[in-house]
């Protein structure tokens, strides 16, 4: 007779529609996290909060918990985190959204990462144009470690030490970097 029949689905499928259907079942948990109060007083911690929030609404996630904490990317007792674990073990989330990998994790995202998905869950990282020389990822990485481990050998009282060491270090990186050949010019003049 003339006529076509589709399912509605199909149709659905074809103007975009399914999708967020679907993500309105998906359970969403945020996770926002600076390394220092003084981010946070900024408003980083809020800002990055936002911006999360806006992106799961966005995509149609039902979002139950939001995580935020003021820690090092480093600290290995973050509570919010560690609930966040405890949360995936139980099957209570879809997606975890995040601004960037070293929100979750300094070190250690890939473990992470098979971990939350060995238990279904999915992490969703927002921003990914965060492009940096290896250059420069080394130079954070080596400062965060060294501010870390720092601020556990010397405490509030010797911040001072810390900052000094950290700025130190980062010096002789940069020095090192000028060097084209790589080497210490001290060895190799």
């Amino acid at each position: 007779g003339g006529h076509r029949r589709y399912k509605e689905s199909q149709i659905k499928i074809l103007l975009g529609e399914n999708q967020s259907s679907n993500n309105t079942n998906k359970k969403c948990i945020i996770y926002a996290r600076v390394s220092t109060a003084k981010q946070a007083d900024a408003g980083n911690l809020k800002r990055q909060k936002e911006q999360l929030v806006t992106h799961a609404v966005e995509k149609g996630y039902q979002v139950t918990s939001i995580y935020t904490e003021i820690a090092s990317g480093l600290n290995e007792n973050r509570r919010e985190l560690i609930k966040l674990l405890k949360e995936a073990q139980k099957g209570n989330l879809d997606i975890i959204i995040i601004e960037y990998k070293d929100r979750l994790a300094r070190f250690g995202y890939k473990y992470l990462e098979q971990y939350f998905s060995s238990h279904g869950v999915t992490i969703e990282v927002v921003e990914t144009n965060e492009e940096k020389s290896p250059q420069e990822e080394l130079v954070n990485d080596m400062i965060a470690i060294v501010t870390s481990f720092s601020a556990r050998l010397y405490g509030k009282r010797g911040g001072r030490v810390a900052k000094k060491l950290t700025e130190t270090i980062r010096q002789e990186v940069i020095e090192g970097e000028n060097h084209s050949d790589g080497d210490d010019p001290r060895i190799n003049p």
